[in-house]
């Protein structure tokens, strides 16, 4: 049964009509952010596994505010490590909640590492930088987004 051509334009095209364009510097920042927070869940993967398999891997002074057991500290990064690879390859897949989640988490793997100065002080800046990085570029590219003019 063949249609008529003003129906058929009208459903084909008017999908594609009704899609919003999104910025480049916005598909920019997402990969940048999906790329930053792979990259560190990784690494926190690693440090958490040596930690946890290591007890004498992470030395730090006494009189520490916030002392936990090296093990303690290699769950908490294990378990935020594969948090962020999986919300990292959910920002690569377009998915919807991954960049709330990408910002939540971002904001306590800062607040994590911010606590694990005094273990290694260099890397934590690092991070903790790099999740600010990752915070501005979501919230920028969810600013753009939902600018009316593109």
């Amino acid at each position: 049964m063949r249609t008529p051509l003003g129906q058929e334009d009208a459903m084909t095209y008017g999908d594609l009509d009704s899609r919003r364009s999104v910025p480049s510097t916005a598909v920019g920042g997402l990969a940048f952010a999906a790329s930053v927070l792979v990259m560190v869940g990784s690494f926190s993967i690693v440090a958490g596994l040596a930690a946890i398999l290591d007890d004498d891997y992470l030395v730090v002074s006494r009189r520490y505010a916030f002392d936990l057991d090296t093990v303690a500290w290699g769950w908490i990064h294990l378990f935020l490590g594969m948090a962020l690879v999986g919300v990292g390859i959910g920002l690569f897949a377009n998915q919807s909640w991954a960049g709330i989640v990408a910002i939540v988490l971002a904001g306590l793997v800062a607040i994590d590492y911010f606590f694990f100065l005094p273990y290694q002080p260099v890397w934590s800046l690092v991070v903790i930088a790099l999740c600010a990085w990752v915070i501005w570029s979501l919230t920028k590219a969810r600013h753009e987004d939902s600018e009316p003019g593109g």
